[in-house]
């Protein structure tokens, strides 16, 4: 199989040529307009794949087409927003020399109007889709599992780059070119015209039993998802689509930019693209990480309910994302399994099952979270159906409402020095003691549960309760003035208890600063077994406590 990659020294079409190296029946010819970019490119790929460099502009594909005579086009290259008046030339000119094509399109009336070539691409027997992306393919994917169980009315969805992950030119001219500008969405129902960048929300991306990211500020994107999806759900009246970049100061200023281009009708934002470029690829700090999620409201035999799709991808794997859609049909269609003829949004072009496959080989973990009703456990609620995969008792400890007591034997450390041994007095917690007996009680209260222990006589206690706001999906437990937010994290046999945000009477403490430690409940000999860990920056150990617990009578 011979592939002509428009772009194919760019970001995405870069990052597919790697995803593709291990493939010995395809051949890749990498096109652009610098023939030193595409031959060093293909020199550093010469030993892990048939690569081989073309010096090829998108105006000359025709050409291209008669001379190199490939079984597909990819058009990686973009921005496509500003393919001008002939922006299909490159897909008519595939279509007439009967080769099959796709592209990364994230412009949503480009992907929309794609569907006009349905026609002339099945008389020449190929298949054009376009917007073979993250948007919208992975999201209708998601979707369609979701409408399964509901009828879907209002969906809001949102990807969030890790800061390390690196931003093309033309993917920052096209957002920077829509900041401001209007967006095509529906909402009740009718299709109506916002304004990109300008409107946002938060959202915490949180897979059940993984480290959720910080909570993050999106902002409404054109992406195709916003005009292909609606009508693949009949139910659906609202939709809304963001991007959660981040630093967030850098994301706010384009925030501002954009309401002052739209209400002072300033021209297009595209001649600041180079400066936000080079920007945001030096302000890399912070979590290297990235997500995505998808949130459905709607209908179940007349009952409102919810769900919502959590993408994590840790490290370097989440840049990769957007290419594996067309890379899985790739594979596919080496497989004898190609995409119908026909041309289309690429809305239907893969399920989810086929995510989760090129996931597997990745640190790239989803999973989905069903409405928690607030009378179920409170652990149930916020680890959702990672709560099941939970050690027997440590799941037998925390499947409760009701009032509980488990008592057994601790070992307790402290820390040494006079600030430590200061604030663990002031706090209540224990001294050092190598075997002391200890009881837990846990109390329901209106919202979450009181924790009071009871090492030996020394007694101190603490409340826990689900998060909200900027704590959504984290435990937050409050000792006295101070509140720690902890994410539950499965690892194993093992329930981590991770700290991610602080505050004093609700004011939020610099993260710096945050008491950290390594804390977690699992099982040995059958007993649910406990081992905690605070420590604080410059100050070292507070207290540390490890120990076994049984329950000794049933919830009252």
């Amino acid at each position: 199989m011979k592939l002509l990659l428009l772009g194919g020294y760019g970001v995405f079409g870069g990052r597919l040529v790697e995803l593709l190296r291990d493939l010995v029946d395809l051949e890749i010819v990498i096109c652009g307009r610098d023939q030193d970019r595409a031959t060093a490119f293909c020199d550093a790929f010469q030993r892990h794949a048939q690569v081989r460099p073309l010096v090829l502009d998108r105006k000359d594909i025709a050409q291209g087409l008669k001379a190199q005579q490939p079984d597909l086009v990819v058009d990686a290259s973009g921005p496509f927003q500003d393919y001008g008046d002939d922006r299909y030339h490159v897909i008519s000119a595939c279509i007439t020399a009967k080769v099959n094509y796709l592209d990364f399109a994230d412009a949503a009336d480009f992907v929309f109007g794609v569907s006009e070539f349905d026609s002339a691409a099945k008389a020449a027997g190929v298949y054009v889709l376009s917007g073979v992306s993250s948007f919208p393919v992975l999201t209708a994917a998601v979707l369609r599992q979701m409408a399964k169980s509901m009828d879907i009315v209002s969906v809001t969805g949102g990807i969030a780059p890790s800061p390390y992950a690196g931003i093309g030119l033309n993917v920052m001219r096209a957002v920077v070119g829509y900041a401001g500008a209007p967006v095509k969405l529906h909402r009740k129902g009718v299709q109506i015209q916002a304004v990109g960048l300008a409107e946002s929300m938060r959202y915490t991306i949180a897979v059940p039993g993984r480290l959720p990211l910080n909570n993050i500020h999106f902002s409404l994107v054109d992406v195709p998802d916003l005009q292909v999806l609606p009508p693949e759900h009949p139910t659906l009246k609202d939709i809304w689509m963001g991007a959660g970049p981040v630093p967030e100061l850098l994301h706010r200023v384009l925030n501002l930019l954009a309401k002052a281009r739209a209400a002072l009708k300033l021209p297009s934002l595209v001649p600041l693209s180079g400066l936000f470029y080079k920007v945001l690829n030096l302000m890399r700090f912070g979590e290297h990480r990235g997500g995505m999620f998808v949130h459905a409201r709607g209908l179940h035999n007349g009952q409102a309910v919810e769900q919502s799709w959590h993408l994590l991808a840790e490290g370097d794997d989440g840049p990769y994302i957007p290419s594996m859609a067309i890379e899985a049909i790739i594979r596919k269609t080496l497989t004898g399994m190609p995409p119908e003829t026909g041309a289309r949004p690429a809305t239907r072009a893969l399920d989810l099952s086929d995510y989760e496959t090129l996931f597997k080989t990745r640190t790239i973990y989803a999973g989905m979270r069903e409405q928690q009703s607030e009378c179920a456990p409170l652990y149930r609620q916020i680890l959702g159906t990672a709560f099941d995969g939970l050690a027997t008792p440590v799941q037998a400890l925390h499947d409760s409402t009701k009032t509980r007591r488990w008592t057994g034997q601790a070992h307790v450390r402290r820390g040494t020095n006079w600030i430590a041994r200061a604030i663990a007095a002031v706090i209540g917690f224990p001294k050092a003691a190598p075997d002391v007996p200890v009881t837990v009680t846990l109390s329901p209260l209106a919202k979450g549960e009181l924790w009071t222990r009871n090492f030996g006589g020394k007694i101190f206690s603490s409340t826990q309760h689900k998060g909200s706001g900027k704590n959504e999906y984290l435990l937050v437990e409050t000792f006295g003035i101070l509140s720690v937010a902890l994410a539950l994290v499965v690892d194993g046999n093992r329930l981590f208890l991770i700290p991610r945000r602080w505050s004093c009477l609700g004011i939020p403490l610099p993260r710096a600063l945050l008491p950290s430690g390594q804390s977690f409940e699992t099982t040995r000999n059958g007993n649910f077994c406990f081992d905690v860990e605070i420590t604080a920056p410059l100050i070292g150990r507070i207290v540390a406590y490890r120990g076994e617990l049984r329950q000794v009578d049933e919830p009252l």
